[in-house]
């Protein structure tokens, strides 16, 4: 169980300390252990899931079916736990970052792999997100980019292209256009904005009442284009069904509870930092499901984007 104080504590901290409110115990430290490695596997199979329902339900539609049973689940948790509601002002936060940390993330996202981005591309892309973060983080958020967070995001972004590629090369003839392209970074920069919006305006909220409050806004923002731009086609297979389940659980619940905590528990580059692993645990997944085979340039790529995030991440002492 989650120590209740990390779910109603306030986010005041400074990178990598825990305030007087949220003192660290062995429950706090066993979650800043696993969290990033759970957040990393779980976030991984959004991939997976957006090419597994491509052909069973319109993109924007599927999402619209996800996020509002996802935000009632959250508000039941909330209503269980008898958590505090947040006020108007802090509602409609949460509302905005749901908005853009959800809705404009994965909207972008699945829209463009349900028409011919091929999801390795499609983390690649995703994958240049925590260089949008580190600089979105220090204009709304002042917080201080030192050197090695450039460095480390550069080998990150060169790892990220090693694992790629092959599948980069592969699909230029196919469903890599401009507009496919620019979708897909569209949803990059929402999810980098909604990482500092969540970490300037919503930290401080309860993760279950607040989230349920964030399906709102992403609800919005995917029902909306959806009505107006698709059929509203779900086709009930098993393949819908399980990919809607796997969504709602895994994604919407395990792995966006698992990066709010990451988001209150440390800095913003240092969660965004982690991004960097996805797409070579993306590849890995591909290889153990569905029989595709990792060449050595690939798992080179995976070496750097471990690197990249130990450049990031790992709390470098100067010695007098």
């Amino acid at each position: 169980m989650v120590d209740a104080r990390i779910l109603r504590s306030p986010c005041s901290s400074p990178p990598v300390q825990m305030t007087s409110e949220m003192q660290e115990t062995p429950t706090t430290r066993l979650i800043t252990l696993t969290a990033p490695v759970l957040f990393v596997l779980m976030w991984a199979t959004g991939f997976v899931v957006a090419r597994l329902s491509a052909p069973h339900a319109d993109p924007l539609t599927f999402l619209t079916i996800r996020f509002p049973i996802a935000g009632l689940i959250f508000a039941a948790i909330a209503l269980a736990l008898h958590a505090p509601w947040p006020g108007p002002r802090q509602a409609f936060h949460a509302t905005v970052a749901g908005a853009f940390l959800h809705g404009g993330y994965l909207g972008p996202v699945y829209w463009a792999v349900a028409h011919g981005m091929p999801a390795g591309v499609s983390a690649l892309i995703v994958g240049l997100q925590p260089l949008m973060t580190a600089i979105l983080a220090a204009w709304m958020v002042k917080e201080k980019i030192a050197l090695r967070h450039w460095l480390g995001l550069a080998v990150g972004i060169l790892g990220v292209a090693l694992v790629v590629s092959p599948k980069l090369q592969a699909g230029f003839s196919g469903g890599i256009t401009p507009v496919t392209t620019a979708v897909n970074v569209l949803g990059a920069l929402s999810i980098s904005f909604g990482t500092v919006y969540q970490k300037r305006f919503a930290t401080a909220l309860n993760l279950a009442s607040g989230g349920a409050w964030q399906y709102v806004g992403a609800t919005l923002a995917v029902a909306i284009p959806a009505v107006m731009m698709e059929e509203m086609r779900f086709d009930g297979s098993f393949d819908a069904w399980f990919a809607l389940g796997w969504s709602v659980v895994v994604l919407s619940l395990g792995a966006i509870t698992l990066l709010m905590l990451l988001i209150r528990l440390g800095d913003v580059g240092r969660v965004a930092s982690l991004i960097f692993l996805v797409p070579g645990v993306s590849a890995l997944m591909a290889y153990v499901l569905f029989g595709e085979t990792l060449t050595p340039v690939q798992i080179l790529g995976m070496a750097v984007c471990a690197g990249a995030v130990l450049i990031v991440t790992r709390k470098w002492v100067r010695r007098p």
